[in-house]
C-alpha cells in the first residue's frame, strides 16, 4: 500500500489525483477504485492506495481515507502556533461571516502557507 495525499479530486466528474507521499509523479484516482464514499475524498485527505499501471500513467485502487482533509489540515497547522490560529479564525469569521467552515480553512491554510514561506511566525 502507498500513502499519499488527495491534491484534488472533482465529485462530479469522478476523478482527482493523489501526491504520493514518497514523491514521484501524481496517481490518478477514478472513483470506481474508491473504497469509501466519493465525499470523503477531498483535497487534503491522506489515502493509502494500490498503485497500478494505468493507461496513461499511475492510478490508485482500493482507496480507503486514512485521515479525512479537515483532520489533516489541523494537524499540519497544529505547531505554527494556536494563538496565531485561534486569531485568524475569529478575524475571518468577523470580518467575512458568510465564510462556510470549509472557506475558513481554505483561506487558513493559504495563509499559514504564506507565512511558513516567508518565515513570519516562529514554529
Amino acid at each position: 500500500m502507498v500513502t499519499g495525499k488527495v491534491v484534488r479530486f472533482d465529485e462530479i466528474r469522478g476523478y482527482g489525483f493523489v501526491a504520493p507521499e514518497n514523491g514521484g509523479e501524481d496517481v490518478f484516482v477514478h472513483v470506481n477504485d474508491l473504497d469509501v464514499d466519493k465525499r470523503l475524498i477531498a483535497p487534503g485527505a491522506i489515502v493509502e492506495f494500490t498503485m497500478e499501471d494505468g493507461e496513461r500513467g499511475p492510478k490508485a485502487s482500493n482507496v480507503r481515507v486514512v485521515r479525512n482533509a479537515r483532520a489533516a489540515v489541523e494537524e499540519e497547522f497544529v505547531p505554527v502556533g494556536l494563538d496565531f490560529r485561534e486569531e485568524l479564525t475569529e478575524a475571518l469569521l468577523t470580518g467575512a461571516p458568510t465564510l462556510t467552515a470549509e472557506q475558513v480553512l481554505r483561506v487558513r491554510k493559504t495563509v499559514f502557507d504564506l507565512v511558513r514561506q516567508h518565515g513570519w511566525l516562529d514554529e
